[in-house]
């Protein structure tokens, strides 16, 4: 039983260092096994889902040597297994990214159906109809995704919808095909140009990587490299999003200002002052925001991974907004969490309807998914009294620090391990 018990109204002030992006670390991790030579890889997230796919990288033989907190050395040389399947892989997205690596390094790959979080359908049929443009079957049998190929040849692949997961994957088959691979109606997210940008570090020839089209000519291997992982947009977003709703005056370092160009147009339009200088972005909020609507999109839209915490802020501002869902179709299961703190949202199909309140109170809520948990924790740091946080799992799969870092910026939040540490806190925070 892990928790996190917050004592709001304390508005958060300082600095604060931003990690690698999770998101983009996944997939270049499964790109570095496509080596047969060692590839160092820094600036990576100490979080739950980065340890995870390292386990299961090192399960398929390669040599997996972590070289400090933020920093492993692969090679794939050593590999010797093709079935990826064990119980934390099965709750993680992103062990998807294996099955493009296996497949295009070993024309043959085995990998457990995903899980991650419950926000909605995100069905692999697109991952699959590339991999089967490519020349692979693909089938799903016994609840694993199995993937075989004699040979794969470059084709024109135009993705039904936008994916990053998918845009990523193929890429990865489409890497060491023969030929050249055009896929159209791709994802244009950072993490989409990082894998790219490792992958062309490591030998391979991808251009249009942040475009809506990616060509790529097959290469017939791949070397070994260093790269630096890019920092994360959503963890950075998350904590302006906390200055915002404290009344507070947060820098965020380790950032490119241009990833986050969608969050802070947004906080500028409710009335938050924003400046940004080379590697870092200020919020400062000073009096109750205003209203807005907000659509998420893909990049360079608003990002569905900013959608929680974005109505919470909404929650605490003066008027009524409107936040439509166009990513997800689940994405609102936290707020019933947010009624129980006093929020008057109300959600009538894709959208969220918000009506400001002057205030939220603490009570104890439950975190349904990774951004939404992260949500709550924030709106916890806002509110009237005591909050306590269930189900963080999720959260400690994408968030690094989490509470240490807001602890640094002035939040009273501590991580709880059990009942008794629990008893003990409530009587010390309230």
């Amino acid at each position: 039983m892990e928790q996190y018990i917050i004592k709001g109204g304390n508005p958060l002030v300082g600095e604060v260092s931003i990690s690698g992006a999770k998101n983009a670390a996944l997939g270049i991790l499964a790109a570095t096994i496509m080596a047969n030579e060692s590839v160092y890889i820094s600036n990576l997230p100490d979080v739950r889902d980065i340890n995870v796919l390292l386990e299961a990288i090192a399960d398929t033989g390669a040599i997996v040597e972590r070289r400090g907190r933020h920093d492993v050395r692969i090679n794939g040389a050593t590999i010797n297994n093709y079935v990826v399947e064990n119980n934390f892989i099965k709750k993680m997205r992103a062990s998807y990214y294996l099955l493009g690596a296996m497949l295009g390094k070993y024309h043959h790959a085995e990998v457990s159906l995903p899980g991650g979080c419950d926000i909605g359908s995100r069905p692999i049929d697109q991952h699959l109809k590339g991999f089967r443009a490519l020349g692979a079957t693909a089938v799903v049998r016994n609840g694993m995704i199995v993937v075989d190929a004699r040979q794969l040849v470059g084709a024109h692949i135009y993705f039904d919808m936008v994916s990053v997961g998918a845009t990523i994957n193929v890429m990865l088959a489409a890497t060491m095909a023969v030929g050249r691979t055009v896929l159209e109606n791709v994802a244009k997210e950072p993490h989409v140009v990082d894998v790219a940008n490792l992958l062309n570090t490591m030998g391979a020839n991808i251009k249009g990587a942040g475009t809506d089209v990616i060509r790529i000519e097959g290469v017939r291997l791949l070397h070994g490299g260093d790269y630096s992982v890019i920092p994360d947009q959503i963890e950075a977003g998350t904590f302006l999003f906390g200055a915002a709703l404290t009344k507070g005056d947060v820098t965020v370092k380790n950032v490119i200002p241009k990833h986050l160009d969608c969050l802070t147009s947004k906080l500028r339009e409710i009335g938050c002052e924003v400046s940004e200088c080379d590697d870092q972005v200020r919020v400062v909020a000073k009096q109750r925001l205003r209203s807005a609507n907000v659509k998420t999109l893909p990049y360079p839209g608003f990002p569905t991974d900013m959608q929680p915490q974005m109505t919470v802020v909404l929650a605490l501002s003066e008027g009524t907004s409107i936040v439509t869902e166009s990513i997800f179709e689940n994405r609102f299961k936290y707020v019933d969490e947010l009624r129980r703190m006093g929020a008057e949202i109300f959600v009538e199909g894709n959208s969220a309807i918000i009506r400001g309140v002057p205030e939220l109170t603490g009570t104890p809520v439950t975190a349904p998914d990774l951004r939404a948990g992260a949500a709550l924790v924030l709106a916890g740091l806002a509110a009237d009294g005591v909050t306590v946080v269930d189900d963080i799992k999720f959260i400690l799969r994408g968030y690094e620090d989490f509470a240490e870092k807001l602890q640094g910026l002035g939040g009273e939040i501590k991580l709880i391990k059990n009942e008794h540490e629990l008893q003990k806190s409530r009587m010390m925070i309230v």
